[in-house]
């Protein structure tokens, strides 16, 4: 890790925003979403305000309402190789489910973006509670909780081993002894577990940082545990700064029972922005965007949330009590939304609108002042490593955050002039990940 503890932003590149009117605005295309100019603009918007990286969230299926907004519909590693031939230094982080995919695919397919990209890549590890997913994929809906978490677990085992089946210097490339590359320093993994049989090794050498970053939403037990045994960056979700907090200290308390190094993971909430050159201008802004979402589709997003009937929400009542988690449900998402209605006693109007019409992650609505006060109060508390941030309208409202707020970040000190590295794992303070003999591996 870097000495000094630095600010990290990445952006969430939600196809027109955040918010599920962003296309409607006037400055908005509702064909952006597909369209790879407008993936490679925001990307070159976030480089310019020397953002870390840019993550692509993805579900293999249509599981939103087509009828009231645009959907993540590109396969997001497709995506980013684009991306990563426009741009030279933005991190590029791509969702991936362990629940959809074979190891030994997903390994080539990072290790190739991340040689492709001189290594700027990251693997958001996601297992997939979605139903309609399930059933692209010939199963009846979503596996149980605990056992995606398993499978994941033992996935990413075995895509980690796959990354360092090259030994650094196992391509040789010596012409005048025609020897190309030292097969004695490239290693099968053998992996024979429960849910796979994989024997290596890859087919692609080691990149620059020599295995792509590794990231991770956790919001369960289960999903705590992953990312604490796993990751080197987790996206989290909470609302105040003592959960985030909390969220943080236990997260690292984890990963020294996991035998990690609880410093080297990089907590990053997601953080909504709603920006105005005045509070009242972006009040205005947030009720705008607001009045153009259907009420109907909001009831829907939260119901969908809480795994309930939307016949069940009183638009003027509070949420159903009690609410029991169900088992297939994303937890984090869960948790963290009845936790907010509880704290602030909200009615299902309110709820929504603090939701911005099914967010989920908190939003703060202010002059680039304020977000940048927020930003650094959460960040000199311990909440947060820094934000997974979510503009409430692309690209403008990313190009606000980049020319307004985070000058402001830079005079106090908080965030880089400049990239000092070419790497993910560089932006990120993280160490390059040495190669380790197998039997060396946890």
């Amino acid at each position: 890790m870097s000495a000094r503890r630095e600010l990290h932003l990445n952006v969430n590149l939600l196809h027109a925003g955040v918010y599920p009117s962003a296309w409607r605005l006037p400055e908005s295309r509702p064909d952006a979403f597909v369209d790879i100019d407008h993936y490679v603009r925001v990307a070159r918007v976030a480089e310019r305000g020397k953002l870390d990286a840019i993550f692509l969230a993805d579900t293999p299926a249509i599981n939103d309402r087509i009828d009231h907004r645009p959907f993540m519909a590109l396969e997001p590693t497709i995506v980013l190789a684009s991306v990563a031939a426009a741009t030279t230094h933005i991190g590029l982080i791509a969702t991936a489910s362990t629940s959809y995919n074979e190891p030994y695919n997903l390994a080539r397919r990072f290790a190739t973006l991340d040689l492709v990209s001189r290594g700027r890549v990251g693997w958001n590890v996601v297992t997939t509670a979605d139903a309609a997913a399930g059933r692209n994929f010939g199963f009846a809906g979503a596996s149980e909780h605990g056992a995606r978490y398993a499978r994941a677990r033992e996935f990413t085992q075995v895509v980690h081993a796959l990354w360092d089946s090259w030994e650094d210097d196992a391509l040789v490339g010596d012409k005048a002894s025609g020897r190309f590359a030292d097969s004695a320093k490239v290693h099968g993994i053998d992996h024979r577990g429960t849910h796979y049989s994989v024997a290596g090794p890859l087919t692609v050498p080691r990149s620059p940082q020599g295995r792509p970053v590794t990231v991770q939403a956790g919001g369960s037990e289960d999903g705590r545990d992953l990312a604490a045994a796993t990751a080197d960056a987790v996206f989290s979700l909470a609302q105040t700064i003592p959960d985030g907090a909390a969220y943080a200290a236990d997260l690292r308390a984890r990963a020294a029972r996991h035998g990690r190094d609880p410093a080297a993971i990089v907590v990053l909430p997601g953080l909504a922005t709603v920006i105005g050159g005045t509070e009242a201008e972006a009040r205005r802004r947030q009720d705008e965007l607001w009045e153009l979402v259907p009420i109907a589709y909001s009831l829907a997003r939260l119901a969908g949330t809480l795994r309930i009937d939307p016949d069940r929400l009183d638009l003027d009542k509070p949420l159903p009590d009690p609410l029991p988690l169900p088992p297939d449900a994303n937890h984090t998402m869960f948790q963290g939304t009845v936790a907010l209605a509880r704290r602030d006693n909200l009615t299902v109007r309110q709820l929504l609108r603090a939701l911005g019409g099914g967010v989920g992650h908190r939003i703060i609505v202010g002059t680039p002042e304020q977000v940048a006060d927020d930003i650094e109060a959460w960040f000199r508390a311990g909440a947060a490593d820094g934000f997974n941030l979510m503009p409430d309208v692309l690209p403008d409202g990313l190009e606000t955050f980049v020319d307004a707020v985070v000058p402001i970040l830079q005079r106090r000190g908080l965030f880089r002039r400049d990239y000092e590295g070419t790497t993910l794992r560089e932006h990120l303070g993280l160490e390059r990940v040495a190669w380790t003999p197998p039997a060396g591996r946890r």
